[in-house]
């Protein structure tokens, strides 16, 4: 493992916790080391408060933060000989201890104090570091790990075993191993757990973290075990959207709430999945129990969700009644399925989740393949692993708000999603907490929402090739289809009926008409499998009940598409599915409407631009976000009973009322 670090990067952090942020961000560049949040970092200073007096302080990492983008504010300022009076105490309850560092804290609006301030506040040295190392949990985790650890580790680092971090790890660390720790000492190695270094400057406790990885990626490699050999194989070429969605509400039914689900048909992934060893490595348990709480225990192996559930629980109340504990299990759902078709199969409550999930995964099959080429694969004893996974400490972080979000878990699909309605109806559906899936012939469509539960993609509607290729690719990034919000449409320059030519009639039936059968066509069954009932809005126009004169094309497509609706309606009601359309008017923060056609518009009236744009009955102007926001709600709750509706979204048109 090479150092990153540089002087010139490193003289921009200036002070005690500036060195703790750069090299702890260091840290967080790694992979290998630490992933999403997890490692911690510390440094010890001192500081004067209001009376003169000087405290000794321990900067540790708060609960939660990411080492890759830490700042100086992450890190909670303790009082060190507090945090130290509590190692004294022969236990603690996580409760307890929680309370116990919050008083401890000298900056009440500081984050919550990393669990294992304990330990890093009875190691002497100014700076320490805690990653959870693959290369050293491979070996770790392989037959006769301790003694290989032992080995590669050498007289000047300490080696201890597995204990259930917090509380009890700090307590053994400090009874039995700090009086061990010398000048000469490089670190510790926490079997199954990760790997501990120190030292009197920030560079010092960040290359000797580099030094002691490295000696296992070498023990590793010289015995054939480090390099993971893997075929080149294509993903399969059959689409497999559907079998992506059934797995997605079985899983839903498990969770008893919706779920997104990502397909990773990468060559480690697939070549993993098809191992004949497979059933055998991949049930052992987690690499690390750091990692039980995103991935759960074991994977899923196959599409049986139903089975996992039972088995999942049946494991729970067995370590329950054998502990004696009472606990509030988490849902039976799994978060990783392994399928020789899928591949590795991600699951989570929203896209962040999904690749948290995914990244741990992935490393985790890493460590596997490498502790497998050592003779085998051994993860701790599902005792220890359910201490983890029920912790209370662990469960309070993955607390959903009261308020959840009302899409949470749910995806939905728009088109002409790159500008004006299109985009705004993504804005609102995200802002609601769903997955969206945006579709445009416009190439800015791919890089308009850079988060992770947005994908966009380049696509013509007319082209059932592109559309096809579009719902796999939905479906595989986020599981299946909650919501289909139909938008994409053109309006021709006016023309006379006796003056339009039959290539822009079918032109614009194209787009506004076929197109949007070949969506809900393709979308049906996916909507079908949707975990709340499918939902489908239709983006109208107020030329449906007030078409204009110049405008045949459009108001006959228009029309149309309103009659194709009101037959799905009918014809999905059985499966739930329901379908309603909205009829904007003389939305003018759209592409459509330029700042000159606006002026010309407002001349032919004898109007100010402004008094056009609110030239209804309520004197309003319509905004795309207006739209976008009833879009959003016939896809929620308050529509639930409703379908078949049409709704005008136009300020009031006395030719439509």
């Amino acid at each position: 493992m090479r150092s990153l670090w540089d002087d010139d990067e490193a003289q921009a952090f200036r002070g005690d916790l500036g060195q703790r942020v750069y090299t702890s961000r260091l840290l967080g560049r790694a992979p290998a080391l630490v992933l999403h949040g997890g490692g911690n970092t510390s440094v010890k200073g001192v500081e004067t408060d209001l009376f003169g007096d000087t405290l000794e302080l321990l900067y540790v990492k708060g609960s939660g933060h990411d080492l890759r983008t830490i700042e100086a504010g992450a890190f909670a300022p303790l009082r060190r000989e507090s945090v130290l009076r509590l190692a004294e105490l022969e236990s603690l309850s996580d409760v307890a201890m929680g309370r116990e560092l919050r008083k401890a804290l000298t900056d009440p609006e500081a984050p919550s104090p990393s669990v294992e301030a304990i330990l890093h506040a009875a190691i002497g040295a100014k700076y320490v570091d805690h990653t959870h190392a693959d290369a050293v949990i491979a070996i770790s985790n392989s037959p006769g790990g301790t003694v290989r650890v032992r080995d590669l580790a050498g007289d000047d680092v300490i080696v201890m075993p597995y204990v259930m971090p917090g509380f009890r790890l700090a307590k053994a660390f400090i009874e039995d191993y700090l009086p061990s720790i010398t000048a000469d000492t490089l670190g510790v190695i926490l079997l199954h757990h990760g790997v501990i270094t120190f030292g009197a400057s920030a560079r010092a406790s960040y290359e000797r973290m580099i030094e002691l990885v490295t000696r296992a990626e070498h023990y590793l490699q010289a015995r054939s075990a480090w390099r993971i050999e893997v075929p080149d194989d294509a993903p399969p070429a059959t689409t497999q959207r559907l079998a992506l969605a059934r797995l997605r509400a079985d899983v839903a039914r498990a969770a008893g709430r919706p779920m997104l689900v990502r397909a990773h048909h990468d060559p480690l992934a697939l070549a993993f999945a098809r191992r004949d060893d497979v059933a055998q490595i991949s049930q052992q348990g987690p690499a690390t129990p750091d990692h039980v709480i995103r991935t759960k225990r074991v994977p899923l192996l196959g599409r049986d969700v139903e089975a996992y559930a039972v088995a999942y629980q049946a494991y729970v109340a067995e370590l329950q009644q054998a502990t004696q504990e009472g606990v509030t299990a988490v849902d039976p759902a799994p978060r990783v399925v392994l399928d020789p078709e899928l591949g590795m199969l991600a699951i989570g409550t929203d896209a962040l989740d999904l690749s948290i999930t995914a990244d741990l995964y992935r490393h985790t099959m890493e460590i596997i393949l490498r502790a497998t080429a050592l003779g085998g694969y051994q993860a701790l004893p599902a005792r220890d692993v359910f201490d983890v996974e029920y912790w209370y400490l662990e469960q309070a972080k993955l607390q959903r708000p009261e308020t959840a979000a009302a899409f949470a878990g749910e995806v939905a699909l728009v088109t002409g999603a790159a500008s004006g309605i299109g985009k705004a109806c993504v804005e609102s559906l995200l802002r609601r907490g769903a997955a969206v899936v945006g579709l445009d012939i416009d190439p800015a469509i791919e890089t308009c929402f850079e988060r992770p539960d947005y994908l966009g993609l380049l696509c013509d509607v007319t082209d059932e090739t592109q559309v096809e290729a579009a719902f796999e690719r939905g479906v595989r990034t986020f599981g299946g289809l909650d919501m289909l919000v139909l938008n994409a449409g053109i309006f021709p320059s006016a023309r006379k009926v006796v003056e339009l030519d039959s290539a822009t009639w079918r032109r614009v039936m194209s787009v506004n008409l076929d197109a949007n059968l070949v969506f809900l066509r393709q979308a049906h069954a996916l909507l079908a499998l949707a975990p709340r009932r499918g939902r489908v809005a239709i983006i109208g126009s107020k030329n449906v009940p007030a078409p204009g004169p110049g405008a045949a094309a459009y108001s006959a497509s228009k029309a149309a598409l309103n009659q194709l609706a009101r037959v799905a309606a009918l014809e999905w009601a059985s499966d739930g599915i329901r379908i309603n359309s909205l009829h904007p008017d003389a939305v003018f923060d759209t592409a459509l409407w330029t700042e000159a056609l606006l002026q010309s518009r407002a001349q032919h009236y004898g109007m100010t631009v402004e008094a056009y744009k609110r030239k209804n009955l309520l004197r309003v102007e319509v905004t795309s976000h207006h739209v976008a926001e009833l879009a959003a709600a016939m896809c929620g709750p308050l529509f639930e009973c409703t379908t078949g509706a049409q709704l005008s979204v136009d300020g009031g048109n006395e030719r439509v009322i």
